[in-house]
């Protein structure tokens, strides 16, 4: 059986690893852009990631430009963007894509194991948001709009 520790991926810097380094921690994945509306939630992210990584927690973000081009940098401009106007500690990686032909397999298997709203597998905009428990289970999905701040009673369950 397939599990989230299975995928390969590229660090922000090209680094090919796997999502093995972050087996037993809760993880929140999220697509991210940097000229979206929804772009100040690297904030909550962050602030997410600050007050429960010593506790076993860790936000991913995947850039991505599938949403009305909001992601068009480069990894190192993504990278100095996020650290310059939001302090982003926590992991970045490479662009990739998390809908159609050239979806990402991460986030096909996401997807396959938290479906959106009526059955839909599409991620429908930026900041779409997945909660992994410290066993590797897809566990929630959360829409855009979803403020990080909502999501701490979930994580907290996760952690205890």
């Amino acid at each position: 059986m397939q599990s989230i520790y299975d995928f390969k991926v590229k660090t922000i810097e090209g680094k090919e690893t796997t999502l093995e380094t972050y087996k037993g921690k809760v993880i929140l994945i999220v697509n991210v852009a940097s000229k979206c509306g929804y772009t100040p939630q690297y904030e909550g992210l962050e602030a997410l990631y600050k007050k429960y990584k010593e506790q076993g927690f860790v936000v991913l973000g995947f850039p991505c430009n599938q949403f009305a081009s909001q992601e068009p940098g480069s990894e190192a401009e993504i990278q100095n963007f996020c650290r310059v106007n939001f302090g982003v500690t926590f992991p970045m990686f490479a662009k990739i894509n998390v809908n159609g032909e050239q979806t990402h397999p991460l986030y096909r298997y996401l997807k396959s194991q938290q479906p959106g709203f009526l059955g839909s597998e599409s991620i429908k905009w930026n900041f779409t948001k997945f909660l992994v428990d410290e066993e590797g289970k897809v566990i929630d999905r959360f829409g855009s709009a979803t403020k990080p701040r909502s999501l701490e009673e979930a994580i907290e369950k996760l952690l205890n």
